[in-house]
C-alpha cells in the first residue's frame, strides 16, 4: 500500500474541506459534485474513518478531516507558490487576476483593450468565482474585491478607492422631479449577496431604511443591472459597474450615488514580489478614478 494517499482524491478533499462544500470544490475543480464524493469517499475507506460528518444540511470536518486539511491545505499552498515563482522565473505564465463573475463582465471586460494597450508586457488570465477568496488565494496571483476589511494577514492589498453606490434605473421609470420619496413607489432590487446595500444607501442618504418596501433580490449583480435596464425596478450598484449604461443612457442615477465603508482592492499574498501586481494594481487605481 502507498503511504500517500491518490493526488486527485487528495487534491478534491482539500478544495472541499476549504471551501466547506462538495459543490464548491466541483466548480472550482471543474468536474461534478459526484466526482468529488467520490474522491472523498475512496480516501475515508482507505484511512477507515470518516472525514466529513453531517451537521444540518451542511457539513462538518471530524478530526481527522480537521488534520488532514491542515497539511493538505499547507501542501498545496507550497506547491502552487513553488509552481507559480518558476513559471515566473520562464516568462511563461500569465497572471492570474480573480473576480466575481459580475465585475468581470461589467467592469474588466469592456477595459481589457485598454490595459493590453497600456501595459502590454502584462498577460492575464481572467478566474470569475462568486466565492471570495480564501485567506491562501488558492490558484491566485491576485484578486481584484469589493470588500471591507480587515483583510487576512498574509494578504498585500492595494487599496483602489471607496466605493460609491447609488439607486439607478432605466429612463422609461422615470417620472417628474424624481423626488426621493419616489422609491417608496417604485419595485426595488438588489441582490443575495448584499441584502444591506439599500439601507446602506438609505442611511448615507439620511433616510429612514424603515420606510423602503422590501426589494426583490437577484442572485448576481450582472442579473439585477440587466433587470434594471429592462425597466423591471430600482437597482441599487457600484457607480463604476454602472458609469458606461449612465453615459449611454440606458440607465440614469436620479438620486446620485454615496460612499459606504467598503473598498476596492487588488489582493495578493505576501510573499508574492511579482512587480506586475504592482503594475496592474496602479492601472485599476487610475481606471477607477477616471472612468
Amino acid at each position: 500500500m502507498s503511504d500517500l494517499p491518490p493526488l486527485p482524491a487528495l487534491r478534491a478533499f482539500e478544495a472541499a474541506a476549504r471551501l466547506g462544500s462538495l459543490s464548491r470544490a466541483a466548480t472550482e475543480l471543474h468536474v461534478t459534485h459526484g466526482a468529488i464524493s467520490r474522491h472523498v469517499r475512496s480516501l475515508e475507506e482507505a484511512l477507515g474513518v470518516p472525514l466529513f460528518a453531517r451537521q444540518g444540511r451542511g457539513l462538518v470536518l471530524t478530526e481527522a478531516g480537521l488534520a488532514l486539511r491542515e497539511a493538505s491545505s499547507e501542501a498545496f499552498a507550497r506547491l502552487r507558490q513553488t509552481w507559480r515563482q518558476l513559471r515566473r522565473r520562464s516568462g511563461s505564465a500569465p497572471l492570474v487576476l480573480g473576480c466575481s463573475g459580475s465585475l468581470l463582465a461589467r467592469w474588466v471586460i469592456p477595459r481589457l483593450a485598454r490595459l493590453g494597450a497600456e501595459l502590454p508586457a502584462l498577460t492575464l488570465h481572467l478566474s470569475a468565482t462568486e466565492q471570495p477568496p480564501g485567506p491562501d488565494l488558492a490558484g491566485l496571483d491576485a484578486a481584484l474585491l469589493l470588500a471591507s476589511p480587515p483583510w487576512p494577514a498574509g494578504w498585500r492589498v492595494f487599496d483602489l478607492g471607496a466605493e460609491r453606490i447609488g439607486p439607478v434605473m432605466s429612463p422609461r421609470l422615470a417620472t417628474a422631479g424624481l423626488p426621493t420619496e419616489t422609491l417608496a413607489q417604485l419595485p426595488l432590487l438588489g441582490t443575495r449577496s448584499r441584502p444591506q446595500a439599500w439601507s446602506d444607501w438609505a442611511r448615507a442618504s439620511g433616510l429612514d431604511p424603515s420606510v423602503l418596501p422590501a426589494s426583490q433580490d437577484f442572485e448576481h449583480l450582472l442579473y439585477l443591472l440587466e433587470a434594471a435596464v429592462a425597466g423591471l425596478g430600482v437597482a441599487i450598484a457600484p457607480a463604476p459597474l454602472v458609469a458606461e449604461d449612465l453615459a449611454n443612457g440606458r440607465l440614469i442615477a436620479p438620486w446620485g450615488f454615496v460612499y459606504t465603508t467598503a473598498r476596492w482592492v487588488l489582493c495578493s499574498d505576501a510573499r508574492n514580489s511579482d512587480p506586475r501586481i504592482d503594475a496592474l494594481a496602479a492601472w485599476l487605481g487610475k481606471e477607477l478614478v477616471v472612468r
